[in-house]
């Protein structure tokens, strides 16, 4: 493990509305209990997945590389062996990190648990599960589309424009300062979407999606959605410390980008996944068939012209992306940089996050991407 530069200390005029900006993310993405609200997801009393030290990588010009991405830690994990571990911007083992849209793929990993033992079916229309969302742009959308993003929505996801859905979504969960008008939570945000096309034909990215997928867990367990998420994924899986989740008004977890976790738990979520959904000392997590489901990629016909052009061969399912390279690898991915890459072929994890200065940046993108691939297959 190697820690580099200082800590960091609380930036002055850090507010509700600028802790995303740079530099104020720099600080706020490792600080999230201090800038939002949010519920503990306990890892519960049961044994952590244990990580041992493995030959560290050698690889020439790497710090150079971390700071040129705004890195704020990575850890490359073969096996269950650390291969390589950094710390940066006043991060350590113990510190939890927002994983932004990472989160979207635990979400799938609780999800999978109930289609998996058929009491979701995912070829039913959302409002089959969630009535309050029969006049949506989800109401004749399928589970299916709402996992894999081919919902037909009229939601502009501009990260940057205050006028854009994402930010209207960013202040129903109270990470934005809520404007008159605006919705008390992020329930009743979702159920102010319209649809705008025909469901299933187009790939079009759409964080509210995710949000469906946790609205209807609740609806059909009665439970809250960070519950869901500790008994379900984090205590199974072997996670050596607590996660957190940021939470609206009403305590709905920010389920497309709130969760946060430590930087080894997070590589621990990848190691699951790649070991076809088995956790802690063979403890099952998540069921192998859809983890199967996830690899196998998106629906063939699909318009994937939305996908960002260093994916040539990508797709997207079920809250997972696919990079159609030569070993298959797939993952999770957040702006600003937050990655967990899983390489079947090496059998690697490496998950790393970050702190860029723009939201969602096509070369920031394409750099991570190489970067993580070259690490996975790095002797």
């Amino acid at each position: 493990m190697t820690a580099m530069d200082v800590p960091m200390t609380r930036p002055e005029g850090i507010t509700a509305d600028s802790w995303q900006e740079w530099p104020h993310n720099r600080w706020a993405f490792h600080h999230i209990d201090e800038v939002l609200r949010t519920a503990v997801v306990p890892r519960g009393k049961g044994p952590e997945l244990e990580l041992t030290d493995g030959v560290p990588l050698d690889v020439p010009g790497l710090d150079d590389e971390l700071r040129a991405r705004s890195t704020d830690a990575l850890l490359v994990l073969r096996g269950c062996e650390i291969r390589l571990e950094r710390y940066l911007n006043g991060m350590q083992r113990d510190t939890r990190h927002l994983l932004m849209s990472v989160s979207k793929s635990l979400t799938s990993a609780v999800f999978g648990q109930y289609v998996a033992r058929g009491e979701i079916d995912v070829h039913k229309p959302v409002a089959a599960y969630v009535e309050a969302l029969a006049a949506s742009a989800y109401g004749d959308a399928t589970v299916q589309q709402t996992l894999d993003m081919t919902v037909a929505v009229a939601y502009d996801e501009t990260y940057d424009d205050p006028d854009s859905e994402v930010q209207r979504h960013d202040r129903s969960a109270l990470w934005r300062t809520r404007r008159p008008g605006d919705p008390s939570g992020v329930r009743e945000f979702l159920t102010t979407l319209r649809k705008d096309g025909e469901h299933g034909r187009v790939f079009r990215y759409c964080s509210a999606n995710t949000d469906v997928l946790a609205w209807i867990l609740e609806e059909l367990t009665g439970r809250p959605f960070s519950e869901l998420l500790a008994t379900d994924l984090w205590a199974p899986l072997g996670a050596e410390a607590d996660a957190a989740a940021t939470v609206d008004a009403e305590g709905f977890v920010y389920a497309n980008a709130g969760i946060c976790t430590t930087l080894r738990d997070l590589a621990r979520f990848g190691r699951m996944v790649l070991d076809g959904g088995v956790g802690a000392y063979g403890h099952p997590v998540v069921p192998r068939a859809w983890i199967d489901d996830v690899r196998k990629g998106g629906v063939p016909g699909t318009d994937v012209s939305a996908m960002p052009a260093s994916l040539p061969n990508g797709s997207y399912r079920n809250q997972f992306w696919l990079s159609g390279d030569e070993h298959g690898c797939f993952f999770g991915v957040g702006i600003y940089g937050q990655y967990v890459w899983m390489n079947p072929m090496t059998d690697t994890v490496v998950a790393t996050f970050s702190a860029l200065p723009t939201a969602d940046d096509d070369a920031a993108f394409t750099a991570h991407v190489d970067l993580l691939h070259r690490l996975s297959v790095a002797i």
